[in-house]
């Protein structure tokens, strides 16, 4: 089984909405991966409090690490925003994981465009797709599913699409006209809901998507400190085929 460890970035509004984007990054890890990369995570939070200070428990959450600190204001921004270059370079050279990503650009969609729905329906198919034509990195079982684990966001609507999906998916054709079927099967359970605080890999995540969202809009202190790039240290573990058009794999709708 795949483990799928998702956060978002942006809004998911379109009339006022602050951002013109809305971004969805997914951390994958087999299960027979699991520990192996748990164990690893740990030490190298242990290793980011003895450097700076950062205590295990204390959440790396990007957004609110840079501009909202609150207790973390003892460590200086430089070294937060530091920080967060080397949670990227650490999970560069994880073995066996990879990273799915996804950016709306809300701009020219309609006023009836439903940006949640679509943007988590096409993020939740190319996890499907990549299970099933087994092109995730790391172990595999003979026959693998996923388990869909998520932070904090609208979940009886996420709920009510991953159901629906199991029995009702119409999948353009890639040529000619016409819809196909593509039953959403390799997915198990309802979405998962987890505290990022009480998750290392839901945090590795929303770093993930923080910077997703940077690489394509980015805020005034990240374009000042030239991290407009930082996304692009994931190469690595990018899953570079969810997206035939784009270099690092990233699906923008």
């Amino acid at each position: 089984m795949f483990l799928f460890y998702v956060d978002e970035s942006g809004d998911v509004g379109l009339a006022n909405s602050p951002t013109r984007f809305f971004a969805l990054s997914a951390l994958v890890v087999h299960e027979l991966r699991w520990q192996q990369t748990l164990d690893k995570i740990v030490r190298f939070r242990r290793a980011l409090r003895d450097r700076f200070g950062l205590k295990l428990r204390e959440e790396i959450h990007a957004a609110h690490f840079l501009h909202r600190p609150g207790d973390l204001r003892r460590i200086p921004k430089s070294i937060r925003l530091r920080i967060l270059r080397e949670v990227l370079d650490f999970e560069a050279m994880l073995t066996g994981v990879s990273i799915v990503n996804l950016v709306v650009d809300k701009g020219p969609k309609a006023k009836d465009f439903d940006v949640f729905d679509f943007a988590w329906k096409c993020l939740i198919q190319r996890l499907h797709n990549t299970i099933s034509r087994k092109n995730f990195p790391g172990p595999q079982n003979p026959d693998d599913y996923g388990l869909l684990i998520v932070d904090r966001t609208d979940e009886k609507k996420l709920r009510s699409l991953a159901r629906k999906m199991r029995v009702y998916n119409p999948i353009p054709n890639s040529y000619g006209l016409g819809y196909r079927q593509v039953l959403l099967d390799t997915l198990v359970e309802d979405p998962v809901h987890r505290d990022s605080l009480h998750s290392y890999f839901i945090q590795l995540a929303d770093v993930n998507a923080y910077f997703l969202y940077q690489k394509i809009e980015a805020c005034g202190y990240v374009r000042k400190k030239g991290a407009r790039n930082y996304f692009d240290r994931l190469e690595p573990v990018l899953c570079t085929v969810a997206s035939r058009t784009d270099p690092l794999g990233i699906v923008r709708l």
